[in-house]
């Protein structure tokens, strides 16, 4: 399917075309609402507040929040960025109407240099499919600050371990998930969240609905 690091494929190659179609009314209808205690509402809100004229949406699944949310101009510049190309037709097909661009790349790994360079860029529901522990997976960040303009957001949401409260339910979907590889957040906190983005930016915003992160982060700190 692709030449993308092993390591990495367990978290995005678990979504085919038969998963997709299922995905928002299992995930983002079941799940959101009754597992993880955070409905899909609040996340579409996290769009509405963050996403600018020109985007790029990490890690698309179907497209939903792209979808949903109130671009602030009526024909935003919108770039899609997944290893999954069954994900990246899917979105495209379904913001088909925002002309969207499509690139099938690994954002764990360095970005394409002619990516080019956004207002606003979304990490929705990707750091916890992502391998390894918050200080690993957080490179991803590094990545995204070379293509952030001037007063640029890094927003997005992800499922928290640690003492995030979670119900007996919750609990058991995360183990299952994490032993299959399509979920690596057993040590995940919203402390280590914190703290990763906190050395990064200047400005970081946390907001926890159930066992949900959701976070925005400006002002990327100069090396």
């Amino acid at each position: 399917m692709d030449s993308f690091p092993d390591a990495h494929k367990p978290g995005y190659a678990v979504y085919s075309r038969t998963s997709l179609a299922i995905y928002d009314a299992l995930v983002l209808g079941l799940s959101n609402r009754w597992i993880w205690r955070c409905p899909s509402s609040h996340l579409v809100a996290l769009y509405d507040q963050h996403v600018s004229a020109k985007h790029l949406d990490i890690g698309v699944g179907t497209g939903y929040f792209l979808d949903k949310t109130r671009f602030p101009v009526a024909d935003p510049s919108v770039t899609l960025l997944d290893p999954n190309r069954e994900c990246l037709d899917k979105a495209a097909a379904r913001i088909a109407r925002l002309n969207p661009v499509t690139v099938q790349a690994d954002a764990l790994v360095p970005w394409p240099k002619d990516i080019g360079s956004f207002k606003t860029i979304g990490l929705n529901y990707v750091l916890h499919c992502l391998p390894g522990t918050m200080t690993e997976k957080a490179v991803i960040f590094d990545h995204a600050v070379p293509h952030l303009e001037e007063g640029a957001t890094v927003f997005g949401s992800t499922i928290l371990q640690g003492d995030a409260p979670r119900s007996g339910a919750a609990r058991k979907l995360m183990q299952i998930y994490n032993r299959k590889g399509v979920f690596s957040n057993e040590a995940d906190t919203q402390d280590t969240l914190r703290a990763e983005l906190e050395k990064r930016f200047a400005e970081v915003k946390i907001e926890r609905i159930g066992c949900v992160a959701l976070f925005s982060a400006r002002k990327p700190r100069l090396a």
